[in-house]
């Protein structure tokens, strides 16, 4: 990009340089050889404005102030005919700001040379452009479509040559393919011939990718004036074609201005006619489709004729602005495809809109309001039903075995409860699918429910296993009170999952919790033993297994021997004494949670294993 920009800038000073030359040179001053060089004292852009007195100048400045002065009086008349000069001042000029400089003589180029250049409504460099394509039409090779690579050829110079003045070459005999010396011939024929300075040099056009544009058109600009003269002639013929080229047009338009109208008035009717024969079916699906439609055709639809609309009324100005223009009569549509009438249609496609809007939207509401009490209804009755077991529950009372049937019984309801849930679940998805997000009928949701239904079940499974437990509690009558209670609390300790049984790990630590521990393989045979007697280790066969242990094993005295051996005859035991005594930690935990104990002076627990035991067996 560097290398690009740092090629059109020489090319550019070289050129501009010999422009600026040939202003000098036909007012007898002599050329410039740098552009940086030689306008930083000032005296050549004065000297540049010989056609008006500027008054004295400093024609020999040394010191810098005098340069600043000859500069700020030259770009003062260049700003007060109207040039303007944008972010350079005598500075830049002074210390050879090349960027600025070139900036600056393109913006005298384009006033003094390029801006007076018309071309059928066209200037400066469209209408530049626009007689060059013009000159140009009738070559096949030539395709002018900017003021770069297009002249990279020599082609379309040796065009313009040839349309204004044949004699000097003859087009057809060149080699097309003679970039060079086509951009040779047609610089050297404009210098001899046509007084045209030759401002660029041929690797300026045919060596690089890129000609640069404001060198290109500086050099065709002098074509252009050094033909204009003979363009004269064209004037007349291309005033009526121009004419006639005009009224066709204006034809054309106006063709095109009713056609378009109808076909949009026409649309607009039957849009209109649908909305009015579309009738709604009841259901949310249908009536987001509906929606869905009526805001594609505000985003698709609607916008293309919104766009159409605007284009009809800027053809329509176009039409009326080409007529005024050349003082032809106004345009007057025919009755009925106005822009009033346009104006007037679309109001009525708009009510019509807002009307269809209004209609969707209320569906939307019915519809909603619907799945909303749909959902109430049926939520707020299962929760009633559930509330109505939960109080039957709770008010069982009578012996053990009229609660054990009652429970039994209310267990016996709850599939069809689950059953009834799914109609809540369908409820709440057709909410969920019409986006209802806020119900005032209930306070209720399906997950709510769901929760409620699963707690009342563990509660009736809960209920019945201690219906259970309190049966076989009560038939152990080997077993004192305070004993069914240890045991009772122990096993409801270790049954982890709350399924009222143990599995072999829950029963083993349980056991070593109260002081009775059995080698892997005895508690093996003992855990598989009550597998085939009970089928689970329950409470019941758990209170079997310690009435069998306790009256043929264990008696207080010999557990408060066991707890002195582990506590080394301390009248307390810690933490340390139990880990030490290979008791699991199921065990451990279950006794730190249940002896009483106090802390020493370090804070560490020390658990009173007598009290414990009188406790127990009290």
């Amino acid at each position: 990009m560097e290398s690009l920009e740092a090629r059109s800038r020489d090319v550019q000073e070289r050129t501009f340089c010999k422009w600026l030359n040939t202003k000098l040179e036909s007012n007898g001053y002599p050329a410039m050889s740098s552009l940086v060089k030689d306008l930083s004292d000032g005296v050549k852009l004065i000297q540049l404005m010989v056609y008006v007195s500027l008054g004295r100048y400093n024609k020999t400045p040394r010191m810098r102030v005098q340069k600043a002065e000859n500069v700020n009086k030259a770009l003062e008349f260049i700003t007060s005919r109207g040039v303007k000069l944008t972010n350079i001042g005598p500075e830049d000029i002074i210390d050879g700001n090349l960027k600025l400089i070139l900036g600056m003589i393109w913006t005298l180029i384009l006033r003094f040379t390029i801006a007076d250049i018309s071309e059928e409504g066209l200037s400066a460099k469209e209408g530049l452009l626009l007689w060059c394509q013009r000159k140009t039409e009738p070559y096949k090779e030539v395709d002018v479509q900017d003021f770069s690579t297009s002249w990279s050829d020599g082609l379309a110079l040796c065009a313009l040559i040839h349309c204004h003045r044949p004699d000097l070459l003859d087009y057809d005999k060149l080699d097309k393919t003679d970039r060079h010396g086509n951009t040779r011939l047609a610089f050297q024929i404009a210098a001899e011939h046509l007084n045209i300075p030759q401002l660029l040099e041929v690797e300026d056009l045919c060596d690089t990718r890129h000609p640069d544009e404001r060198s290109v058109m500086t050099y065709i600009a002098s074509f252009f004036h050094a033909f204009s003269s003979m363009d004269q002639a064209e004037t007349v013929s291309r005033r009526v074609e121009k004419f006639a080229e005009l009224m066709q047009s204006v034809w054309i338009s106006k063709n095109d201005y009713e056609r378009r109208v109808r076909l949009l008035l026409l649309a607009w009717t039957e849009m209109q006619t649908s909305w009015r024969a579309s009738l709604f079916t009841g259901t949310y699906t249908e009536s987001r489709e509906r929606s869905a439609e009526f805001s594609t055709y505000k985003q698709t639809v609607k916008r293309a004729w919104v766009t159409e609309k605007q284009d009809i009324a800027t053809l329509f100005g176009n039409v009326q602005t080409k007529l005024k223009t050349y003082g032809l009569r106004e345009y007057v549509p025919p009755p009925n495809l106005s822009l009033l009438d346009v104006d007037d249609a679309w109001k009525a496609l708009l009510a019509s809109e807002a009307q269809r809007s209004r209609a969707i939207n209320a569906e939307i509401r019915q519809i909603k309001e619907t799945l909303r009490k749909k959902f109430a209804e049926v939520a707020n009755d299962f929760e009633q039903r559930l509330h109505a077991i939960s109080s039957e529950l709770t008010s069982i009372d009578g012996p053990l075995e009229v609660q054990q049937q009652s429970v039994e019984q209310i267990q016996t309801r709850l599939p069809a409860l689950s059953e009834t849930l799914n109609y809540v679940s369908e409820a709440e998805a057709e909410c969920n699918a019409a986006n209802i997000e806020e119900n005032d009928y209930t306070i209720f949701t399906c997950q709510d429910l769901e929760f409620e239904l699963e707690l009342l079940v563990q509660r009736i499974s809960k209920k019945i296993a201690f219906i259970d437990n309190q049966i076989v509690s009560r038939n152990m009558t080997n077993l004192t009170p305070a004993q069914l209670e240890q045991f009772e609390s122990t096993f409801r300790y270790f049954d982890k999952d709350e399924s009222n049984t143990l599995n072999q790990s829950e029963m083993t630590a349980a056991l070593a919790s109260l002081g009775i521990v059995y080698s892997d393989e005895d508690m093996d045979y003992i855990y598989d033993q009550l597998l085939q007697d009970y089928g689970a280790v329950s409470f019941e066969a758990f209170i079997n297994l310690l009435v069998e242990i306790t009256e043929d094993q264990t008696s207080p005295e010999q557990l408060r021997e066991a707890f002195r051996g582990i506590a080394s005859d301390k009248p307390y035991v810690t933490e340390l004494d139990l880990r030490i005594a290979h008791l699991r930690t199921p065990s451990i935990e279950f006794l730190r949670e249940t002896m009483p104990h106090t802390q020493n002076e370090t804070g560490e627990p020390e658990y009173d294993y007598e009290r414990w035991l009188d406790d127990v067996f009290a």
